[in-house]
């Protein structure tokens, strides 16, 4: 068991990186559709095909008594962090303490040239690392991603075509880079989960009639100016949205597992737009109220909802 400043039964685990679409403001909202074997202890698995930021991942497994998890993404720099905070929580902690005291040290046009040192140095050294064998580099890597994160323009996870982080600075005063009681809680938590680079398909195998399956993909575009998809080098555009939704019909029809799955609200912009509705027409279609931005301005943040789906 991995040492914790605080007790583990009383500090709240939350993401140690911002995502695009991330729950954690809508936790108080999703908690009262979760399924009700999980209180029940009739769930034993959970799994996320899409583990983004993790905020359910991690309210879940504080809440309710879990065995185990299968945590995917298709974005092999965000299960190499997660790899990160489980396996070596010591080690990142001191990179990103030697990464936060030169920060905070410098000016801010310092600190303008510092980041985009880092940045620089984050997207040369991706020719040199492994993604398949755990070794030191691993951890460097993660240290600067959560660095770049909590410094770059809005905390954006965004890559060009070439796979390369290509979001500007971001002039925050005191940003919160990383907090360390929150990785080592987290990395406790992540003792119990499988970490999976791969598709939402490649979840398929693990589900079986005591899984709880949260979907949480990249959201559809609202507007023009909005996109949820960039936080990788693969687009998830509409045709993706119709396989997923025959995936979710799938696991509803071949396993007894319990479904539930988030996504953007087309009916924000277009109130005759029934994407959504049509394609989970035979399931439980909610919506929930979220702070988003619908446009590309802070004019453009407010109340909008979000469509939640369930088999249940």
């Amino acid at each position: 068991m991995l040492p914790l400043k605080q007790d583990a039964s009383t500090y709240q685990a939350k993401p140690f990186l911002k995502w695009a679409g991330g729950k954690s403001q809508l936790l108080a909202q999703l908690r009262p559709h979760y399924p009700a074997e999980l209180a029940a202890g009739g769930i034993r698995r959970y799994v996320e095909p899409f583990v983004g930021g993790g905020a359910v991942f991690l309210d879940v497994a504080q809440r309710f008594p879990i065995e185990e998890a299968y945590l995917f993404d298709i974005n092999e720099e965000l299960i190499l962090a997660y790899t990160v905070v489980q396996r070596s929580p010591d080690a990142l902690i001191r990179l990103l303490a030697d990464l936060r005291a030169h920060y905070f040290a410098l000016g801010e046009k310092a600190r303008s040239d510092y980041f985009y040192q880092v940045r620089d140095h984050y997207n040369h050294q991706k020719q040199n690392v492994d993604f398949s064998v755990y070794s030191d580099a691993w951890v460097d890597r993660a240290a600067d991603m959560i660095f770049l994160n909590k410094t770059c323009f809005n905390g954006l996870f965004r890559v060009n075509a070439r796979g390369m982080f290509n979001v500007p600075f971001g002039r925050y005063r005191k940003p919160v880079i990383f907090e360390a009681d929150n990785i080592y809680r987290i990395s406790e938590l992540l003792q119990s989960a499988n970490l999976i680079v791969g598709s939402f398909e490649n979840a398929e195998s693990y589900v079986n009639d005591e899984t709880f399956v949260y979907f949480d993909p990249p959201y559809r575009p609202i507007s023009t100016t909005s996109s949820f998809t960039s936080y990788s080098r693969d687009k998830f555009g509409d045709d993706d949205q119709r396989l997923l939704a025959e995936f979710f019909a799938r696991l509803d029809a071949n396993t007894g597992a319990k479904l539930m799955l988030s996504n953007s609200d087309p009916k924000n912009i277009n109130p005759d737009d029934a994407f959504f509705d049509d394609l989970y027409v035979q399931f439980n279609v909610r919506r929930v109220s979220a702070n988003r931005m619908i446009n590309s301005v802070a004019d453009g943040r407010g109340k909008i909802s979000e469509i939640l789906v369930t088999n249940y």
